[in-house]
């Protein structure tokens, strides 16, 4: 539906407007999207005791609800925020009389409802169609779910949208996101469309400015910084993170062959951003493994960008993942990544990847990492010979500089950039392809490889503004 400035509105259904995957995704398409023609709304969830009424109105629970991470964003940006009772499994009956009282409250408000809250988007997204909403749209956002019984009620709770016919159609970030949700059966029969999570990748193009102005603010400047961005609960997997961590250190201290002589002396610090039920146990966790100290625990960050710049390598362990926009993120930042062959392949885009076992022991991904920090070796033996060349990253810190080991005089013009999205359309080989002819750079040479990456990184479709366009179009015309 059309507003009376003539904008379109799309309603997105959420848990809540806190620093999560979906969310981050979606305020950066709402920050890139043409709002002169589209207007983002979003429902949000709410504990209703909160009100000290058994079926409060969405009105009442706007007024005790506390803001939220992204409130600010979406008033700034010209949306709206509504609230409706949070579902807990025993209140069903007032969770759809709250949501049939909230599309009958705003009848013909709303072109589009999409739904990113799967787990009860079988109940919320056919009383929207119900009530005259003209596309209902479910988007996978997560491939698996919480053990226990948390998880085993959200499996139920989404077995009908396996079904087919609840949807005008189903979104998914990912293969393996589109089959935890949706079912094999209408991956299989094309019913789901694959629209990757995409960022603003010049947002998190390396800046050495912004690295120094961090790691002074955090006192590292003359540390080695693993890092890590997501939110402290089971998926996540920060217990392994934690203890790999304190495998790395140990590793350091009982160097005795001198395999990483180029790190000693130089201060180990491990960087997490997000918060999280979880994150007081991974305290505790920290302490015991004797590593607190050394790990830096930085909550949520408005300019998260910027604490990418900081790090010097990017360890992500999850149990499971739908497309997780940090891995893009920290790639779009030239970090080497070392993530759980666990989450979907799709962030497995450029050379700065590499997928680990999570069930191999803390051990094995400690010495990977330390083996990825302190030697870059070079399959190409037509551009080098098979000694083992220093990461420019470790001896940048140690003090000592080399030129970068990929650096030719065949490294590709990178000026001429795109007029709409900041990108120039390279013939970008394949990963793992002699990349000596079209785009040779250095793991280590953040600066140098930026280029580069970012192109590799938008066109595998994780440039924000090409997805914007992609959006727009389809909430004008309602198909693709």
């Amino acid at each position: 539906m059309e507003d009376n400035y003539g904008q379109i509105r799309v309603l997105h259904v959420l848990g809540g407007l806190g620093v999560g995957g979906a969310e981050c995704r979606i305020m950066d398409l709402y920050r890139n999207m043409n709002r002169d023609r589209v207007q983002f709304d979003f429902l949000v969830h709410y504990s209703p005791e909160k009100t000290g009424k058994k079926s409060p109105t969405s009105d009442e629970l706007m007024a005790v609800r506390e803001p939220d991470y992204f409130d600010n964003t979406v008033y700034t940006l010209g949306g709206r925020i509504f609230c409706i009772p949070k579902f807990v499994g025993t209140n069903m009956i007032d969770y759809k009389a709250a949501i049939k009282r909230f599309f009958k409250e705003h009848r013909d408000e709303w072109k589009i409802v999409q739904g990113h809250m799967t787990s009860t988007a079988a109940i919320y997204l056919p009383i929207a169609k119900k009530a005259g909403i003209p596309i209902c749209v479910a988007h996978a956002r997560s491939a698996g779910v919480d053990k226990g019984v948390k998880g085993i009620a959200t499996n139920f709770l989404r077995t009908p949208l396996r079904k087919g016919g609840l949807t005008d159609f189903n979104f998914a970030c990912s293969k393996e996101a589109g089959i935890a949700v949706f079912g094999n059966t209408l991956m299989e029969q094309g019913k789901v469309k694959i629209i990757p999570n995409a960022v603003d990748l010049r947002n998190f193009a390396y800046n050495e400015e912004k690295r120094e102005k961090i790691r002074k603010e955090l006192g590292v400047s003359n540390a080695l910084v693993i890092g890590h961005v997501g939110s402290f609960r089971y998926a996540k997997n920060h217990e392994f993170l934690i203890q790999v961590f304190s495998n790395v250190c140990k590793m350091l201290e009982s160097d005795n062959e001198h395999r990483y002589s180029m790190l000693h002396g130089i201060r180990i610090k491990l960087l997490m951003l997000g918060m999280g039920p979880r994150m007081d146990e991974m305290k505790d966790l920290a302490e015991k493994l004797h590593v607190y100290d050394k790990c830096i625990f930085a909550g949520n960050k408005s300019n998260a960008a910027d604490y990418y710049q900081a790090m010097d390598y990017f360890c992500f362990p999850s149990r499971y993942e739908g497309l997780p926009g940090s891995v893009i993120e920290a790639q779009a930042a030239g970090l080497q990544c070392l993530v759980s062959d666990s989450v979907t392949h799709e962030v497995d885009v450029t050379e700065l990847v590499s997928m680990m076992d999570i069930n191999l022991s803390p051990k094995d991904w400690a010495k990977k990492i330390l083996d990825d920090l302190v030697f870059a070796e070079n399959d190409n033996t037509d551009i080098l010979s098979e000694e083992i060349k220093l990461n420019k990253t470790v001896t940048a810190i140690a003090g000592e500089r080399r030129e970068s080991v990929f650096e030719t005089e065949d490294t590709p013009d990178f000026d001429l950039l795109d007029k709409d999205t900041g990108f120039e359309t390279l013939n970008v080989p394949d990963k793992g392809a002699n990349i000596k002819k079209d785009a040779e750079y250095s793991i280590g040479d953040r600066e140098g490889s930026s280029e580069y990456i970012l192109n590799k990184l938008r066109n595998a479709g994780f440039d924000v503004k090409v997805q914007a366009k992609l959006m727009e179009y389809f909430y004008e015309r309602g198909h693709f």
